[in-house]
């Protein structure tokens, strides 16, 4: 498991073909924290720069409602860490089969996302402009 020295690792709760994602918290404060990693030990400079994008672009984003905090990125060995927000949430594949939601549930889910996706796209207009 991941070992970072100012962040105590609980469990690694998802991934993907290209990353690792966390659940920890920050020792300093004892802030509860989403760590994400790049998978590979030795990412290529391609893969850096992405990884640089989406924290800067997911960092632009720290004022929309509905949207996880980014905190910071951090170098780790030769890689990079994206620090996130923990608002304790869970993904729609665990909710789904956790609980059985009734129509209008359902559709008010798609609302909600629906209206946070129309103000991500936006904020990332009014960045490009």
């Amino acid at each position: 498991m991941l070992t970072l020295p100012n962040y105590q690792i609980d469990s690694q709760i998802y991934e993907s073909a290209n990353s690792l994602v966390y659940r920890g918290y920050r020792k300093k404060d004892k802030q509860s924290v989403i760590l994400k990693v790049l998978k590979q030990d030795y990412p290529t400079p391609e893969a850096l720069i992405h990884y640089r994008q989406e924290y800067d672009i997911t960092r632009r984003l720290n004022d929309v409602d509905g949207v996880i905090n980014v905190y910071e990125l951090e170098k780790y060995q030769n890689t990079l860490v994206i620090v996130l927000e923990d608002c304790d949430a869970q993904s729609l594949k665990i909710m789904h089969e956790q609980h059985h939601f009734t129509i209008e549930e359902l559709v008010q889910l798609a609302i909600e996302m629906t209206q946070i996706l129309g103000q991500i796209h936006g904020k990332l207009n009014d960045i490009e402009d």
